[in-house]
């Protein structure tokens, strides 16, 4: 593995701060990550951002095809040239936007359910969860190296000041494991904070399923839109449309006390009420 710097330097290219480019230097880390990733020979891996192919590489030399996705037009032939230089010839190396690729095309396009890995930036993390969640009829599951802050709000749990909308949107439908730390320096340039890697296991049924699913995003999206306000006042200034008393009689049925906060709820919680808010409807 080249260091970043080097290759930067040769090809006279400048990480884009606005891009979150901090390239993975470490080449034992990146092997550390693909061998957590648990990638087997028959499984397809759509890689997103994968800058100098860090990662790229060692997870080719396990599965059987990797679909890898940069929107950074700058470095696609610098990667390319890494891979042929590595005689890896199972990439497909795409400049596009991760947050306007059909994942569920992708998908079908592999004729399996995909293995997602990437370094997400921490300012398209949010984004690209939620797309992941929407997407997970054709996603098995995600290892994803994000912000060490963002890493401990998806994997927080009920009276966590982390715990929030991720949280529960996974909690719905994953299990979310810490699977390793990356230190800042083990990057170039070096970010300010350390990483996480954190695995996603999506479910093929979530444990407590929701009879409108869509709803039950957007009751969640309400109750922690205004996360120090009791649920009964978040629901009711809300978009859902709610009155006080409304809302205060679906979260009684629900078995939700009206004055707690939307960070003490567990999923099941969240669950019953969209349920009921259903039936009102």
């Amino acid at each position: 593995m080249t260091s970043p710097r080097t290759l930067l330097t040769a090809w006279n290219i400048q990480a884009k701060k606005q891009l979150g480019q901090n390239f993975l230097s470490d080449p034992n880390v990146a092997r550390a990550i693909v061998n957590r990733a648990g990638i087997a020979d028959r499984d397809v891996v759509l890689e997103i951002g994968p800058g100098l192919g860090a990662i790229t590489v060692p997870a080719a030399s396990v599965a059987r095809r990797v679909i890898a996705v940069d929107k950074d037009g700058r470095i696609i032939d610098l990667l390319r040239a890494e891979l042929l230089a590595a005689g890896v010839n199972n990439v497909d190396v795409r400049e596009a936007d991760i947050l306007k690729t059909d994942l569920d095309a992708l998908g079908r396009e592999a004729g399996c359910p995909l293995v997602v890995m990437g370094n997400l930036p921490y300012n398209i993390s949010s984004q690209v969860i939620v797309r992941l969640i929407h997407a997970r009829a054709h996603v098995r599951r995600a290892v994803l190296m994000l912000q060490k802050e963002m890493a401990q709000r998806i994997c927080a749990g009920p009276g966590s000041k982390t715990y929030g909308r991720l949280s529960v949107m996974l909690g719905y439908c994953a299990q979310t494991e810490t699977l390793m730390q990356v230190r800042a320096p083990q990057f170039f340039p070096a970010p300010k904070v350390d990483s996480t890697v954190v695995g996603i296991h999506f479910s093929d049924r979530p444990p407590f399923p929701a009879e409108d699913e869509a709803l039950l995003f957007q009751v969640v999206k309400a109750a922690f839109g205004k996360r120090r306000k009791t649920m009964r006042n978040a629901l009711s200034q809300s978009d859902l449309k709610l009155d006080p008393a409304t809302c205060e009689q679906l979260l009684i049925q629900s078995g939700i006390d009206p004055m707690q906060r939307a960070e003490h709820l567990p999923v099941a919680a969240f669950v019953r009420l969209c349920n009921q808010i259903a039936i009102h409807r």
